[in-house]
C-alpha cells in the first residue's frame, strides 16, 4: 500500500503533463491494488483527489481512457465512491465515451456508469441529464443481431447499465419506455437465448419494467409471450424458472397477453409442473407449484383465454383443473375452486358446469374444510357455487342438490371472506325461489346471525350482503312466517337503515321489502314503525333523484298509511 500513494503522487503529475508510458504503469499499479483490496484502494483514491484528474484522461484522444473507465468501474462497487465520481465531474465524458467505436472503450464506460448508477440517485440523475440512456439503447439496436462471445459481453454490461440506471425508479423506467426499449430487450432475448448471462439480465430487466402499465401494451405488441414460453421449456433449474415465472406473473395481468401466453403453450407447461410436484414436500418444488397454480388460474380471469380454455367444458385443460378439486393437496384445491369460479363468468359455462356434476364436487370440497378448514379453500368453493348459482335454470338444480345445506354450516364462521360469500351464494339461490326463501328466511339461527352482521361495521362488505340477504328472504318468500321471524330477531331497523343506503339498488331492495311488511303483517309491527320514524324515511325518499327509488316510496308510503 507504501507504493500505491507513490503511485498516487506520480499519477497526480503525469496526469497533468499526461507522459503516456508512466502514465500506464501508474494505472495498471491501481488496477493492481483494486483487485487486491478494492475497499481500501478506493479510500486513497478518494482521499487523494486523483478522481478530479480523471475527467481530463477520459476525453476521446486519451490513449487511456479505457483503462480509467475501469478504474471508476472498480471504485464504483463501493457506495462511498458514487457521488465522489459524479461530483468530481466524470459523468459527462463518460457519456461521451458512448459514442467511441472501441469494444473495451464501450465495455469499461458501460460498466462505470452502471455501477455509479447501481442504488445511486445522484448517479441516476447525471446519466439522465447527461442523455445516456438513449445512446445505450441504440447500440443495443445496432449491435442485437451479432452473436460473437465479445458482442455479447458487451450487449449484457449495456443491459446491465440500463437496470441499475432504472430500477424502482418509474420515471426513468417510463423514459426507456418511451425510447423504446422494449422491443429491443425482446429481439435480445430472442437471438441470444443460448448465453445465460445476456438472457438473465433481459429477464430482470423485463421483470422491473413489468411492474409498470405502461410496459403492458409495448410487451402486447411483441412476442414476448412467445420467447417467454420457449425459454420456460427449456429450464430445468428452479431458479431460472422462478425468474421467468416473475416477469410471467406481471405481464398476464394484461389481456391481450393472457391470450397470447395460452396460445404460446404456457398453460400445457403448468399443469405439467403441477403433475411433476404435486407429491413432493421439497420446498423449491412446493413454491413452484404455488406459483404455477397461480398463474394458471391468472390466466383464466380473461374472458377471451377463459373461453380459449374451457373449449365447450371438453377441454383438457378444463377437465385437467377439475381434477385438482378432489385432491389431498390444499394449493391445489384452491386453485381447482378459483378456476371453476374463473371459467363460471358466463350462463352456458355456468349450465353446462351444473349439468357436469360440479357442484357435487364443490360441496364435498366444502365439507373437508367444514372443522378448522383452510378459509382461503372455503372461500375459493362459495365463490364458485355463488358465481354457478346466477343462471335461473341453475337456482332449483343446485337447491335441490343440497347447496344451502352445504353453505350454512359455515353460518357459525369468524371470517369476513367467508361471510361474505356465505352470503352472497344464499342470496343468489334464493332469487326468485320462494320455497326456499321461505325455509332459509324461518331459520332463526340464519336470521339471528344476519342480524348481527347487519352490524359489522368493520366490514362494509358483508354489512351490504346482510341487508341485501334480509331483504331478499322476504321479497322471494313474501310470507307472513318469515316476517315475523326477522321481526322477533330485530331485523327491521336494518331495513330501515338500508332504505337510506348511498345505493339505489340496495334502496330499492328494502323499500320493496317494506312495503310487503306493511301488505302482510303490520299487526305485529305497529311499535316498530312508530319506533323507528319509519314514515319519516320512507317520505323523504319520495323525492330521491331516481325515479324507481321515488315511486317504490311513493307505494311503501301508502301501504303503511293504510296499514296504520
Amino acid at each position: 500500500m507504501d507504493n500505491l500513494s507513490d503511485t498516487l503522487k506520480k499519477l497526480k503529475i503525469t496526469a497533468v503533463d499526461k507522459t503516456e508510458d508512466s502514465l500506464e504503469g501508474c494505472l495498471d499499479c491501481l488496477l493492481q491494488a483494486l483487485a487486491q483490496n478494492n475497499t481500501e484502494t478506493s479510500e486513497k483514491i478518494q482521499a487523494s483527489g486523483i478522481l478530479q484528474l480523471f475527467a481530463s484522461l477520459l476525453t476521446p484522444q486519451s490513449s487511456c481512457k479505457a483503462k480509467v473507465a475501469n478504474i471508476i468501474a472498480e471504485v464504483a462497487k463501493n457506495e462511498f465512491m458514487r457521488i465522489p465520481c459524479v461530483d468530481a465531474g466524470l459523468i459527462s465524458p463518460l457519456v461521451q465515451l458512448l459514442n467511441s467505436k472501441d469494444q473495451e472503450v464501450l465495455l469499461q464506460t458501460g460498466r462505470a456508469l452502471g455501477n455509479i448508477c447501481y442504488d445511486s440517485h445522484e448517479g441516476r440523475s447525471a446519466v439522465d441529464q447527461a442523455g445516456g440512456a438513449q445512446i445505450v439503447i441504440d447500440h443495443l439496436r445496432s449491435l442485437c443481431s451479432i452473436t460473437d462471445p465479445a458482442n455479447e459481453k458487451l450487449l449484457t454490461v449495456f443491459c446491465g447499465m440500463l437496470m441499475n440506471y432504472s430500477n424502482e425508479n418509474d420515471s426513468l423506467q417510463a423514459q426507456l419506455i418511451n425510447m423504446g426499449v422494449i422491443p429491443t430487450l425482446v429481439k435480445l432475448l430472442g437471438i441470444h437465448c443460448q448465453n445465460a448471462a445476456l438472457t438473465e439480465m433481459c429477464l430482470v430487466a423485463f421483470g422491473n419494467l413489468a411492474e409498470l402499465e405502461s410496459s403492458k401494451e409495448q410487451f402486447a405488441s411483441t412476442n414476448i409471450a412467445e420467447e417467454l414460453v420457449k425459454l420456460f421449456k427449456k429450464q430445468i433449474e428452479h431458479d431460472k424458472r422462478e425468474m421467468i415465472f416473475e416477469v410471467l406473473a406481471p405481464l398476464a395481468e394484461n389481456d391481450a397477453i393472457k391470450l397470447q401466453l395460452v396460445e404460446a403453450g404456457l398453460v400445457e407447461c403448468l399443469l405439467e409442473i403441477v403433475q411433476q410436484k404435486v407429491d413432493s414436500d421439497k420446498e423449491d418444488d412446493i413454491t413452484e407449484l404455488k406459483t404455477g397454480s397461480d398463474l394458471m388460474v391468472l390466466l383464466l380471469l380473461g374472458d377471451e383465454s377463459m373461453q380459449k380454455l374451457f373449449e365447450g367444458g371438453k377441454g383438457s385443460v378444463f377437465q385437467r383443473v377439475l381434477s385438482w378439486i378432489p385432491s389431498n393437496n390444499h394449493q391445489l384445491q384452491l386453485a381447482g375452486a378459483l378456476a371453476i369460479a374463473n371459467f363460471a363468468r358466463n350462463d352456458a359455462n355456468c349450465i353446462h358446469m351444473v349439468d357436469n356434476g360440479i357442484v357435487e364436487k364443490l360441496m364435498d370440497l366444502l365439507d373437508r374444510h367444514v372443522e378448522d378448514g383452510n378459509v382461503t379453500v372455503q372461500h375459493a368453493a362459495l365463490s364458485a357455487l355463488r358465481n354457478l348459482a346466477i343462471p335461473v335454470i341453475n337456482k332449483a338444480k343446485m337447491l335441490s342438490a343440497g347447496v344451502t345445506e352445504a353453505v350454512l354450516k359455515f353460518l357459525k364462521s369468524e371470517m369476513p371472506p367467508v361471510q361474505f360469500k356465505l352470503l352472497g351464494t344464499l342470496r343468489m339461490l334464493i332469487d326468485a325461489q320462494a320455497e326456499a326463501a321461505e325455509q332459509l328466511g324461518k331459520n332463526v339461527k340464519l336470521v339471528e346471525r344476519l342480524v348481527e352482521w347487519c352490524e359489522a361495521k368493520d366490514h362494509a362488505g358483508v354489512m351490504g350482503e346482510s341487508n341485501r340477504l334480509l331483504s331478499a328472504l322476504i321479497r322471494h318468500s313474501k310470507s307472513k312466517d318469515v316476517i315475523k321471524t326477522i321481526v322477533q330477531s330485530g331485523g327491521i331497523k336494518h331495513l330501515v337503515t338500508m332504505a337510506t343506503s348511498e345505493h339505489v339498488i340496495m334502496q330499492n331492495e328494502a323499500l320493496v321489502a317494506l312495503a310487503l311488511i306493511a301488505a302482510l303483517e303490520l299487526e305485529c309491527l305497529h311499535k316498530e314503525v312508530q319506533d323507528l320514524a319509519f314514515l319519516d324515511v320512507v317520505s323523504k325518499l319520495r323525492s330521491h333523484e331516481n325515479k324507481s327509488v321515488a315511486q317504490q316510496a311513493s307505494l311503501t308510503e301508502q301501504r303503511l298509511t293504510v296499514e296504520s
